[in-house]
Order: C-alpha cells, then sequence, then structure tokens
C-alpha cells in the first residue's frame, strides 16, 4: 500500500498516480493576494468598541499614544488622566495598559511578559500603580519568577487574588504581605481555575471570586486525579522525543471531580458548599456572589439536561435550589450572572438574575427571584441571541436579536417587568450585523455595523434613538478597496433542501462570471453546533482571498444546517442531537443540488469541499457518504471518530454513550471511510491538544485497510489553529491541481 503523501516542501505525490508539482504552484493571482494579505495591506478591519465605559457611562477611558485619556461621552471633552510616563514602571521602556480603567480607583492593576505554563494557562506579571503617590509594586513577592494567572483586584481596591501553583493567594496592597488561602494545589488539585476540558467547552478560566465586600472569595476545585492522561509528542526538538501529558476526559471517561468553597480572604478554613450530586458526574462553569452572604452557581448533570441555580451560605455552606431548567437534549451556559430590580409585575421590588433559557421554544431571557418564579422579559417568536446591556432605571433589557433573518444581528430592547412589546433599536436603513456595548446608565453604546462585503464602521451612538455622536472609525479605505473586489459578486442567498427545510447561505462568483457556462463550486463547511459559517457580516481577509481564488474560475459558497447555533429557534438547533453529522451531512449535500437546480452554471460534476475541525469531519463526512457529489476534498483536523473528543461538547451533543453508541458510530466520519471515491487531503497538526492527531492516525489506518488512496499533511508540533503562507498554499493548491477551475460551455 502507498499512500500519497503531502512533503514538507509542497505537494509532493507518492510513487504512482497523478503525480503533483515539485512545488506547490499558485496562479500569479492568487500569489499575489497571498502577499497582499499577509503583508497586512488589506488589514482585518478596524472597529468596535471606542474604550471603557466610566463614571456609570458619562465618560470612557481609551489608550492614546500611552496615555491614559478619558473622554466626556456627551462633549467629546478630551483630557488626560494618565501621562505615558507614569504608566511606565520603574526600568521599563514602554507604557503599560491598565486591566482596569476605573479613573476613581486609587490603584491600577496592569500585566506584562505572557508566558505559557501549561496547556491552555498564560501567566504574567502583575503590577499594581498607586495613583495618590505613583508607586508601583509587582504582585507575587521573591516567588512570582513564573508568573501569576488571573490577578483581580478586590472590589475595595485594597488587596489582590491570583492563582499561583494552582493555589489561591490574597496580597495586601498596602503592606505587601501576602496570604495562601489554600496550600493542597498540585498538578492534579487545582484551586481557582479550571482543568482542560471545562475551560476549552465552558470558556471557564477565572474560576474564583471576590465578595462585594472584599471579605471572602468564593471558587472552584477541580480535583484530576483518575482522569486519563493524552500524550502529545514531540520528535523534533530534542534528540529524542518529548512527551507532554495531561488529563483529558474522552466521552464516557472519567471526568475532574469538581466543588465550590467559599473562603475568608484573610485565611482560614475553605466552607464546601453542599450540594447534591457526584462530583464526578456534574459541572459547575459558574460561580458568583448574589450579595456579600451568598454565593451562587451554575450546576448542571454530566449529561447536560438540567442547569440548576444553587445559592449558598456563605457561612455555612447551605445550599437552596433556586432554579431549574431542563431539556431533553441540552441546556445552555449562562455565562454571566446579572441581577436587576424589577416590580416583576406586582410593583413590589425585589432582586431577579436575568436568564436565558430555551423552554418555551425560543432562546428567551427571564428574571428569577430568588423564589425561583420566571418572568418571561422577551416575547415572540424569535431568538434573542445575547443581552446587550440593561437601563435599570429606565426598566429596559437590551438584546441582540434578528426575528426575520438569522444571517444578520440588530439591537432590540424589552421591559424589564415583561410588559408591551419588543422594540428594535437599530434603524432598518442598516441591514447587516450590528455589535454594542452599551453604557452602565444605559443612554450609550460604542456600536459596530457590518455586511459581507462591507468592512465595519465604529461610533459612539445615544440610545434609545440611535443617533451617532461621534464616529470613531470609518475605515473609508478599506472600504473602497473591498468594494472593488466584491461589489456585484458575493450574494446571501437561501436554498430549500426539502421537507420544509430553507438552509442560509452565500455564494461569491468570478469577476468574469458568464452565466451561460457551468464553473466549478467549492463549498466551505463548518456544520457542527459550535459555530455558523452565513452571517452578514465582515469576514476579514479571510474573505478577500476566497474571493481571489473564485478569480481562477470557480464559485465559492457555504451552507448552514440544522444544529448550527443560528437563531432559528430550538428546533432548528437541536434536531442534530444523538446524531452529530448524519442530518447536517445530508443537507449539506442538498444545498449543493438545490443550488444547480436553482442556478444551472453550477457544476455538479466539479464539487469541492474544505473544513476544519468541525468542518474537517463535515468534510470527511461529505467525501464519504456522498462520493457520486463531492471529487475533491480538504479535512482540516478533523474528528474521524467522536469517541475520541472531549466529554463535554461531544456528549452535549451527541448524548451519553450508552445511550446513543448507534448515534456516534453513525456520525463517525471513519465508519463510512469505504465511500471514498474523490481526491482527499487531510491535515492536521501533531501537537493538536484540542483535536487529536490519534484521530487521523486512526483514519489513516482504516483507509490504508481499505486500499483507499489519499493525501496527507502533518504539520509537526503545531495546535488546533495553523495559518501561513505554507497552509494556504497547500490546500489551495491542491484545488487548482484536482478541481479544474473555469467555465465550460452548458
Amino acid at each position: 500500500m502507498m499512500i500519497r503523501r503531502l512533503a514538507m516542501v509542497g505537494l509532493v505525490a507518492a510513487l504512482w498516480g497523478d503525480t503533483l508539482p515539485a512545488e506547490a504552484q499558485l496562479s500569479t493571482n492568487l500569489e499575489s493576494w497571498m502577499r497582499r494579505i499577509h503583508s497586512g495591506e488589506y488589514g482585518a478591519g478596524r472597529g468596535g468598541r471606542g474604550g471603557r465605559w466610566i463614571e456609570n457611562g458619562r465618560a470612557y477611558t481609551t489608550i492614546e499614544r500611552g496615555n491614559l485619556v478619558r473622554y466626556d461621552t456627551a462633549t467629546g471633552e478630551r483630557s488626560v488622566l494618565m501621562t505615558a510616563e507614569q504608566l511606565t514602571p520603574p526600568g521599563f521602556e514602554r507604557p503599560l495598559t491598565p486591566v482596569d480603567s476605573d479613573s476613581h480607583a486609587r490603584r491600577l492593576l496592569f500585566s506584562t511578559n505572557p508566558r505559557p505554563t501549561m496547556i491552555r494557562k498564560t501567566a504574567y506579571d502583575y503590577w499594581v500603580l498607586d495613583t495618590l503617590d505613583d508607586t508601583w509594586r509587582k504582585l507575587g513577592g521573591k516567588n512570582a519568577t513564573n508568573g501569576l494567572l488571573y490577578a483581580t483586584l478586590s472590589p475595595d481596591n485594597t488587596r489582590a487574588a491570583y492563582i499561583r501553583d494552582n493555589n489561591i493567594y490574597v496580597e495586601d496592597l498596602r503592606t505587601g504581605r501576602i496570604r495562601q488561602l489554600t496550600s493542597d494545589g498540585s498538578p492534579m488539585i487545582i484551586n481557582g481555575t479550571s482543568d482542560w476540558v471545562n475551560e476549552e467547552e465552558f470558556y471557564l478560566r477565572e474560576a474564583f471570586a471576590w465578595s462585594p465586600d472584599s471579605r471572602h472569595i468564593a471558587y472552584l476545585q477541580f480535583d484530576q486525579s483518575g482522569v486519563p492522561e493524552f500524550a502529545l509528542i514531540n520528535y523534533t526538538d530534542s534528540l529524542y522525543p518529548e512527551i507532554t501529558k495531561y488529563p483529558y476526559p474522552k466521552v464516557g471517561q472519567t471526568n475532574s471531580a469538581v466543588r465550590a468553597g467559599i473562603v475568608s480572604a484573610s485565611g482560614g478554613r475553605t466552607r464546601w458548599a453542599r450540594i447534591p450530586g457526584n462530583p464526578r458526574d456534574i459541572y459547575i462553569p459558574r460561580i458568583g456572589w448574589a450579595d456579600a452572604d451568598h454565593v451562587i452557581l451554575q450546576q448542571m448533570d454530566r449529561p447536560q439536561h438540567t442547569n440548576n441555580i444553587w445559592l449558598v451560605e456563605a457561612r455555612t455552606g447551605r445550599a437552596r435550589l433556586m432554579y431549574q431548567d431542563r431539556d431533553e437534549t441540552w441546556v445552555d451556559l449562562n455565562r454571566n450572572f446579572i441581577w436587576v430590580g424589577t416590580s416583576g409585575g406586582s410593583g413590589k421590588w425585589e432582586q431577579r438574575l436575568i436568564y436565558h433559557s430555551e423552554r418555551d421554544g425560543w432562546r428567551h431571557a427571564y428574571a428569577i427571584s430568588r423564589d425561583g418564579d420566571a418572568l418571561l422579559i422577551t416575547t415572540g417568536n424569535f431568538d434573542m441571541v445575547s443581552i446587550a446591556g440593561i437601563d435599570e432605571a429606565g426598566g429596559w433589557l437590551y438584546y441582540i436579536a434578528s426575528p426575520e433573518n438569522a444571517t444578520q444581528r440588530y439591537l432590540y430592547r424589552s421591559r424589564l417587568d415583561g410588559t408591551g412589546a419588543p422594540e428594535r433599536i437599530t434603524p432598518r436603513d442598516m441591514p447587516g450585523t450590528h455589535s454594542y456595548d452599551i453604557s452602565p446608565d444605559g443612554r450609550w453604546a460604542f456600536h459596530s455595523w457590518s455586511r459581507f462585503d462591507r468592512p465595519p464602521v465604529s461610533d459612539l451612538v445615544s440610545l434609545p434613538d440611535h443617533k451617532v455622536v461621534r464616529v470613531f472609525e470609518d475605515n473609508a479605505q478599506l472600504r473602497e478597496k473591498v468594494a472593488a473586489v466584491l461589489r456585484g459578486r458575493a450574494e446571501l442567498l437561501q436554498v430549500d433542501v426539502g421537507d420544509g427545510v430553507t438552509l442560509d447561505g452565500w455564494l461569491i462568483r468570478p469577476t468574469d462570471f458568464d452565466p451561460d457556462q457551468k464553473y466549478p463550486l467549492i463549498v466551505y463547511v463548518y456544520g457542527e453546533p459550535a459555530s455558523t459559517t452565513v452571517n452578514d457580516s465582515w469576514g476579514g481577509t479571510g474573505r478577500l482571498f476566497l474571493a481571489a481564488l473564485a478569480d481562477e474560475g470557480y464559485l465559492i459558497a457555504s451552507f448552514d444546517n440544522r444544529g448550527t447555533p443560528a437563531p432559528r429557534g430550538r428546533a432548528w438547533r437541536k434536531a442534530i442531537y444523538g446524531a452529530v453529522g448524519v442530518i447536517s451531512s445530508k443537507e449539506q449535500a442538498a444545498a449543493v443540488r438545490a443550488l444547480a437546480k436553482e442556478r444551472p452554471y453550477v457544476d455538479l460534476d466539479r464539487v469541492g469541499v474544505y473544513g476544519w475541525s468541525g468542518g474537517g469531519s463535515m468534510t470527511l463526512n461529505l467525501m464519504f457518504r456522498f462520493p457520486e457529489l463531492y471529487k475533491v476534498g480538504v479535512a482540516g483536523a478533523p474528528v474521524p471518530d467522536q469517541l475520541l473528543y472531549d466529554s463535554i461538547y461531544q456528549e452535549r451533543y451527541s448524548g451519553m454513550l450508552e445511550e446513543h453508541a448507534d448515534g456516534y458510530k453513525a456520525g463517525s466520519p471513519i465508519t463510512h471511510a469505504e465511500g471514498l471515491q474523490g481526491k482527499l487531503l487531510i491535515i492536521h497538526g501533531t501537537g493538536d491538544d484540542n483535536v487529536h492527531f490519534q484521530g487521523t492516525q486512526r483514519l489513516i489506518n482504516r483507509l490504508i485497510a481499505l486500499n483507499k488512496q489519499f493525501y496527507f499533511m502533518e504539520y509537526p508540533n503545531r495546535r488546533h489553529g495553523i495559518s501561513g503562507t505554507h497552509i494556504d498554499t497547500l490546500r489551495y493548491g491542491f484545488f487548482l491541481q484536482h478541481l479544474p477551475p473555469g467555465g465550460r460551455e452548458r
């Protein structure tokens, strides 16, 4: 058996079959675009926020030439709060940027000198500036040579808490005295931060929180003992291989035990929260404070069918169930604890938690009382995408939604007491995707707006009239350059794939497109529950390179199948439960056929597909399941066997293995490898700590056993994200070689 491999020097075929050039060959057009993009000529488009809100929204701060500058929100009056010289610690050549730029704080926190300490963790040197006497203090004392994790100032601005060697420390900012609050931290016991899988899937990094009165710290502890370890092997950097092991729970394997504790910031024993459930079979993805006396936390069961909100007495550890959300598939994480005061329609003021749930078939916001009463805030048959801000004094919840077009995003608001109809704030003559950073008083917002073929404009707007107060960046030059490339060639569209299902998609055509000819189609795919690809928003320089590829004589398209997290309702998103990869691959193939039926210029004899991570898995599924349709595929960092991926992600969407074994098998590309007929390139980094190289190795073995020929490129020690000229040349050169470009007569 001889596998056609792609050597590091280029696209080199092994021994037989269609030989490849000694070096990957791109056209002059693509080489030119690659140089222009990697040189930064087009950039990514400046935009986003104008700064940090201070003084409840009356002002905001930003860094200009190293100076900390204050702007009056209403008038734009500018003043320098601190000069670059003041923000430069002794011995430093450049000023630092404060982590928190509250102009009224006596002490400011800064981070510098980032360096990796373990899988997925980055340590920093932290400095604190006392603004009253312009003195600097480096946190951690003499033992901080390896850096600290997640330093955070106490609410009263007198102390800092941080993680070192998996233990929690508190440092007095006046005296420099350091107290070690936990002492059992080790490679297996993690205090105040999380293990690999909770960080990856629940975005849980800083797993501790100061109490509002600065007297206590609530934190999570993860016990990784018993979690199977995975090994990454580095063959290149030493005479003998270097092996890095870390706990990584795969589907059905042992998870870390997790528990929540409360400890005095002055030291002493930890009081553990008394919540039910086996610590090995629950998740605590968030912890915080409801008030100075009560900790609040989210607790999920391992299948993620329930999300319990617990209130825990800090003094006793006694827990009371405040609210439970349930779903027969999975419940979503609420990333933040947001408390508001509301009458709840009763006229009596009470504190309520803003919580989002799909309990009525749509993702809506609820105000949850401490007694568990759920007041519906957002109403209607549409999804709330995310919370944008709260005007508590005015009684409004601001949020992002798009009831009419799932590819776009707009600002809406609803009454906190649930009365009245939702109000759209974004003007209707501004179609596309909008994002907002709303001031604490709800009167202003940093606003950004872009479209599929239009780089962003960022400005300051007043609310609720959405009047532009000042423009931060209009990207005028970039928009002109992009328009010259994409104008008239790109469109957002919909395709009917049958059974009453319509998918969103987009299409980019060649500049010299002739509708009377037939063109090959390359599909960019993802298709899993973690992300969408069809968004009416600016995609940066990657979009320009796809346009350059289209100019070789290709149609470039993408589709969002059911199961992707589009705002199209619970039923849409959760249709794939227990069978990830099955429905989605069928709908992706149906979308290509539907597009060709509507657009006769699509050549169904020349269809290619490319994707990364979950998109790499989808590429394999499409090549194996629908070989009559997909002739060329490039699968990057795929998961060929779902049993090999992490417990939290895969069990959330595929169910528990003992109940859904058939779905795991049916959805895994390796199950269908015998279907391969076309030209397939598989790419993977051997140092990928997320989607392990192990899966690709298993697939290679399977393809060898089936006597299936394919191309393969490994990138030594690269992690999950791989970028640069080499890989661009590799994948686009592969399409040029095996999927003949250009229009043909019908």
